[in-house]
């Protein structure tokens, strides 16, 4: 009786082993079909069924894409809100900033400084043209004798620099 059961245990494996390598083998077929390989050997009805499988994983292909492509958008534009909320904030901090600057430091034009009636300014407000000498020297008076004569001389020197 042991016996018995060990030999129906054996042929019940050897069963189930010829039943798998005949799935694996049709799923390789079936793979190969897929791939557009080995399509020889099929009758005109699984052609179609396997035209209707490619066009069904195509389509889900596709809708996945889109989905993907939905949440890409629908993320970017939640991005662009904050960066466009960011960006306004931003703008209205610094034309708070720049009321208080010029609160606080009239510009040049306000305190009348350095510009003519009529001289209209150009470009960024931030920088104003000064209307000065191009050089300037603090604390050097020339002496009217020595800047008449022309060249190097002892009498050009500030006193005290030269021993």
């Amino acid at each position: 009786m042991l016996l018995s059961i060990f030999y129906s245990t054996q042929i019940l494996s050897q069963q189930e082993y010829l039943k798998l390598k005949a799935r694996y083998e049709a799923l390789q077929r079936s793979q190969r079909n897929l791939m557009g390989e080995d399509l020889g050997p099929l009758s005109s009805k699984e052609l179609e069924s396997l035209e209707r499988q490619l066009d069904c994983s195509l389509k889900q292909i596709r809708s996945t894409r889109t989905q993907f492509m939905l949440d890409q958008l629908s993320d970017l534009q939640r991005k662009e809100h904050l960066l466009s909320e960011a960006n306004r904030s931003l703008r209205q901090r610094l034309e708070g900033y720049q009321i208080n600057s010029l609160q606080l430091n009239p510009s040049v034009e306000d305190m009348g400084y350095g510009r003519h009636q009529g001289h209209e300014t150009q470009g960024d407000h931030l920088f104003h043209q000064m209307e000065c000498e191009p050089t300037l020297q603090i604390g050097y008076q020339p002496d009217p004798v020595s800047v008449v004569t022309a060249g190097p001389s002892m009498s050009n020197y500030m006193a005290g620099w030269l021993p």
